[in-house]
């Protein structure tokens, strides 16, 4: 009896860890499906989301309303705190935080200095499929905006 609750806790474990965070793959912001109250929509924006080690790495590539492209790369810990911008990464913010708020929900706060700029809180569809950002701050273009962006999973 010992021998199988042992198995058992062994294959939980396994288990639990083999589950894919579901934040992982490429997504593709909406424009028709988005709402921009401040700032403009962007022509087109990409996000890519993966777990590497103990790290939510996360790359945003973006085309603005003015066909300007920006460019957002950083690491936060995966299970949340103070994580690192890359060297290639917009100008306009030189600090990140995030955590996970449950399984399908997670927020970051993109800093200059030390200073928010930039909130975001990220809600993931039942389905995996789509996923909502509501956000508002400094856009990496350095401008003011405010949206609820809608996004859908390419892979």
């Amino acid at each position: 009896m010992f021998g199988a609750k042992l198995l058992f806790l062994a294959a939980a474990a396994v288990a639990a860890v083999a589950v894919p965070d579901p934040f992982a793959g490429r997504w593709k912001m909406i424009p028709a499906k988005s709402n921009y109250v401040a700032g403009g929509t962007p022509q087109e924006q990409i996000a890519t989301m993966s777990v590497e080690g103990d790290n939510l790495r996360v790359i945003v590539d973006a085309i603005t309303p003015d066909g300007a492209r920006t460019h957002v790369s950083y690491t936060v810990p995966y299970d949340g705190g103070v994580g690192r911008m890359d060297a290639d990464s917009s100008p306009t913010y030189n600090g990140i935080t995030g955590r996970h708020i449950g399984y399908r929900e997670r927020e970051i706060s993109r800093l200059k200095d030390g200073k928010v700029l930039f909130t975001a809180r990220t809600v993931l569809a039942p389905d995996g499929k789509s996923m909502t950002v509501y956000s508002e701050g400094v856009s990496p273009a350095g401008k003011q905006m405010k949206a609820t962006a809608y996004y859908d999973k390419l892979d």
